[in-house]
């Protein structure tokens, strides 16, 4: 007989290293042409980093992203990255670029200030023009802007910074510190179908709320939280490296199971809007927090459905046979005396 369950897990994740140093860098350049070029160490691995990068830089210097030129990976030129670790990236990276573009569009505000006939700290970057706060008819685009900064004041739009997240070491004595400076949160719930004559599982809904700070492109972020479930449910439910007198006896991907989109249930994602100061743009991270809770949620579901706790993953459909028997035996013994 097939039964249902529904299991929910709570996860909080740290941003970044614990404690350690784990600095970024970040150039951004201006160019007289109107668009900018952000060089970073970050390396893109297909989670969209360098996307929401370059959208940082793009809403620090009013410039639309397609504006920014993202030059990434590359260490003859760009500056050091601690790397693409600890779902650090947005909010170390982040912070690294708002710091360089804001340096770079300090140098145009000083730039424009005597052509508008204001103060520097009276000028704002938006819809690619540099203009008087309260005043946007009062503008000059930011090509020309540039170009005269460069040819006339002699000061190009460069800007250089870093960000390293303040932590406190933990006082061995007392456990008070302050190991990262910000956290992620989340909540996933699983429905599942279990099988009790045979020890199937199937996965029917995940529903996943996380906190990431404020998303910076929330699309972006939704595909990395789909991803991340498929991560947990290949973990909770067919990922496993066999051995055999010490040699694996799996290596390959025709006995590694892995999910497939085939076998993926189906996904609702919510985003919780939740600024952060400390980000950049209110941002925090997604990245490996989106895989924490999924096996949680789904083993708590099996729980549901038929009373059986698994505690060594993936949860086969061995397993769980194995399990649901051994309960049924003590359950007879039980009854027996």
């Amino acid at each position: 007989m097939k039964k249902r369950g529904r299991g929910m897990a709570c996860m909080w994740y740290p941003i970044g290293f614990t404690v350690l140093a784990n600095p970024s860098a970040a150039t951004v350049k201006v160019n007289t042409d109107g668009t900018a070029t952000l060089l970073t160490g970050t390396v893109e691995t297909g989670q969209g980093a360098l996307t929401v990068l370059g959208q940082i830089a793009a809403e620090t210097l009013g410039l639309s992203t397609d504006d920014v030129h993202v030059v990434s990976g590359d260490t003859d030129v760009t500056p050091m990255d601690t790397g693409a670790i600890a779902s650090r990236t947005t909010y170390v990276t982040g912070n690294a670029i708002v710091k360089a573009a804001e340096k770079a569009r300090e140098i145009l505000f000083e730039a424009a200030a005597p052509l508008l006939n204001v103060k520097p700290n009276q000028l704002e970057a938006r819809d690619k023009r540099i203009q008087v706060l309260g005043f946007p008819s009062s503008s000059i685009p930011i090509s020309d802007v540039v170009q005269h900064s460069e040819s006339v004041v002699g000061n190009p739009a460069i800007g250089s910074a870093s960000y390293n997240p303040p932590t406190l070491a933990m006082d061995p004595e007392t456990g008070q510190g302050k190991p990262f400076n910000t956290y992620v949160y989340a909540t996933q719930i699983a429905d599942v179908e279990v099988d009790d004559e045979t020890g199937e599982v199937e996965i029917l809904k995940i529903v996943a709320v996380h906190d990431c700070g404020t998303p910076i492109n929330p699309m972006l972020v939704e595909g990395q939280i789909q991803g991340g479930i498929s991560m947990g449910v290949g973990f909770a439910l067919q990922e496993e490296i066999l051995f055999e007198e010490g040699r694996q006896i799996n290596p390959n991907l025709t006995n590694y199971i892995m999910p497939t989109s085939l076998d993926m249930p189906e996904l609702e994602v919510g985003l919780v809007d939740n600024y952060d100061p400390t980000g950049p743009f209110g941002a925090k991270g997604a990245g490996e927090p989106t895989a924490v809770p999924t096996a949680a949620a789904i083993m708590n579901a099996i729980y549901d459905a038929v009373g059986v706790r698994i505690t060594s993953l993936p949860a086969t459909a061995e397993r769980v046979m194995m399990a649901i028997l051994e309960k049924q035996d003590s359950e007879k013994t039980a009854a027996t005396g």
